[in-house]
This record gives C-alpha cells, structure tokens and sequence, in this order.
C-alpha cells in the first residue's frame, strides 16, 4: 500500500465532505494501524486533530501509549500540539508531504493567542511572560498526588521507560 497516497487520499476526501485539509496514517510493520482526517470542524473539538486522532487509534490497537517501530505519515508539518503530542508517542519517523510556507498561500487558521508565525517562540517563555495569561498558584495537596503515585508504583518515577 502507499501511504502517502493514502494519507492525501484521506485528507481530500474530508475536504470534499467540509473538513479541514489535513491527515495522518500511522503505520507499523507493514500495516496502517491508525488513520484519521481533520475531524475540528465536524466535531468543534480542538483537539480532533488528524494526528492526535490517529494517534489516540494506533495506540488502542497496538496496546500501548508509544509507538515504538512506527511510522506517522502527515499531510503537513504538525503544528504544536501534534508535534507534542508525536514527541509524547515517539514513532520512529515522522514523515510530511508539506510545508507551513508550502500550504500559507491556500490555507492559516489564526487564533486568539496561535499565530503559527509567533507561537513556537512562545515555548521558549518562561510561563508568565507568555501570550497566553498563566498564573502559578503552588499546592501541597497537588504534589500529594505525584508522592502517592510514586507510592502506588513501587518508589518509581518514570511513568513510561523506553523500550527500543
């Protein structure tokens, strides 16, 4: 199968049926095991992007929150999140079929505090002085929760050692 192929062939049909231009296929040992278009628009999920969607499937189906041996093909270059949120997952190879500077002429979504021009510069920010209003309200209660948790998992810290 050709994955780039199919990766495009996902993205055109959303737009077809009043999506957003964009896809991911995820694929491991030669099978796709997650697979999902834009679903923003049909949802009003700003979450449901085609990465995140594909993401949250491959994992289901392999049975894990990593994904180990796989490959992600994207019709763009992931924007923040996705691009977090692939870190998070860690396949082993991301592969986009475009640029932020290849798609700008056709397509931007701007938001209140996401400009994609400024907003990568906003994570090399210390907290406060970020676009985004945040404010630090310390907890002793909140960090309970991480002790119990260490407590609950044997003295151990790592939530997900690696594998691989």
């Amino acid at each position: 199968m050709d994955y780039i192929e199919r990766t495009i062939d996902l993205a055109r049909q959303n737009v077809s049926e009043g999506g957003r231009p964009f896809a991911a296929v995820i694929v491991k040992d030669g099978e796709i095991v997650g697979e999902s278009a834009n679903q923003v628009a049909q949802t009003r999920d700003p979450t449901a992007h085609a990465e995140i969607l594909a993401i949250r499937q491959a994992c289901r189906a392999l049975g894990t929150e990593q994904l180990l041996g796989a490959t992600a093909y994207l019709l763009a270059h992931p924007c923040p999140m996705c691009l977090g949120s692939l870190y998070y997952s860690s396949p082993d190879e991301v592969v986009f079929l475009a640029s932020r500077d290849d798609y700008a002429p056709y397509y931007i979504d701007n938001r209140k505090y996401f400009e994609i021009d400024t907003f990568y510069d906003e994570f090399g920010k210390a907290w406060d002085k970020r676009r985004l209003p945040m404010r630090y309200q310390p907890s002793n209660a909140a960090i309970a929760v991480y002790q119990l948790w260490q407590e609950h998992n044997g003295g151990e810290r790592s939530a997900t050692p690696v594998t691989g």
